[in-house]
């Protein structure tokens, strides 16, 4: 009899230790998924103030302010208003999202950009980004290569007397092949295709003129920030402006301008052009068209858009 109590205590035991543990399991799994959800709604709840803020924004004028760096140096200053809470808790949201954005390719993505600079008539320079497409070609802003300003008061016209990119610690001469039709900065016309005649061990960025844009979708921005260098920022997709621009919550400061937009997928599917003026954290870009390709030979990856854009 001993042998057998033993024997109905032990499977009691083990009995009551597997469903002590069933039961453990599945309080996690809950907890796991209530967490799961309470983030969910935390980050919809987040994208949807957001877009408040775009809409209210959006409630006047915005005016649009050109991303070209001053060879001057531009400072900023780092205090924020009430508004930039949302902000930060968005990016904050955005850097636990970009590990779902392999790190290899936001490196290797980040080697197809470099630094430009334009020197003008009156000896200023200024500071930009510009993006490769393979065979000595880039994409970048028009108004960081050609002077889109009017001469006044009798004055000289501001010209473009050279354009360098940065390429191994060395400036190399670049030239304007193809243009877009903007006369001022932030402008759906205001696209360039520049070439230089060295060869050039950079990887061509893949193109998607396709995107679609949709609203709060990440996006992953690499630009001359500053002129420090190539930098990447992350933001979220905002809204189509009525000129076909596309507003974007991420930093838009001086010397990003004909950087790169990148999607989720490592395509380069806009250029940053320019901000909202007075704020820093609104960006406007530039969707990309086919026709900003028509110039650059043997260039087989660009797919046909979703819909036609304006520009």
């Amino acid at each position: 009899m001993s042998v057998r109590r033993s024997i109905i205590y032990i499977g009691l035991t083990f009995s009551l230790a597997s469903l002590a543990f069933s039961f453990g399991s599945w309080i996690t799994q809950r907890q796991m998924r209530d967490q799961l959800a309470a983030n969910d709604a935390r980050l919809t709840a987040l994208r949807d103030e957001m877009a408040r803020s775009i809409l209210e924004m959006r409630g006047g004028i915005p005016l649009a302010s050109g991303t070209k760096g001053d060879g001057a140096g531009d400072v900023v200053a780092a205090a924020g208003d009430a508004q930039s809470a949302i902000v930060d808790e968005i990016k904050r949201q955005l850097q636990s999202e970009m590990g779902l954005f392999p790190v290899r390719l936001l490196r290797d993505r980040k080697e197809s950009f470099v630094e430009l600079n334009a020197y003008d008539n009156f000896g200023k320079t200024n500071y930009g980004t510009a993006g490769y497409l393979g065979g000595g070609y880039f994409i970048t802003v028009k108004h960081g290569v050609i002077a889109l300003d009017e001469p006044s008061d009798g004055q000289e016209a501001r010209r473009i007397t050279g354009i360098k990119i940065r390429y191994k610690g060395k400036d190399l001469t670049a030239r304007v092949v193809d243009s877009g039709n903007a006369t001022v900065e932030v402008h759906p016309g205001d696209w360039a295709i520049i070439k230089v005649n060295q060869e050039l061990d950079l990887p061509a960025l893949r193109i998607d003129t396709g995107y679609g844009y949709d609203f709060a979708e990440p996006i992953f921005r690499l630009g001359n920030d500053y002129s420090k260098g190539i930098i990447l920022s992350t933001g979220y997709i905002g809204q189509r402006t009525s000129n076909g621009l596309v507003t974007c919550l991420t930093d838009g400061h001086p010397g990003v301008s004909g950087g790169g937009v990148l999607n989720q997928d490592g395509s380069l599917v806009g250029i940053p052009i320019g901000r909202m003026q007075g704020d820093y954290r609104f960006s406007f870009i530039l969707p990309l068209r086919p026709e900003m390709f028509r110039k650059v030979p043997g260039l087989t990856q660009v797919e046909e858009p979703v819909a036609a854009t304006v520009g």
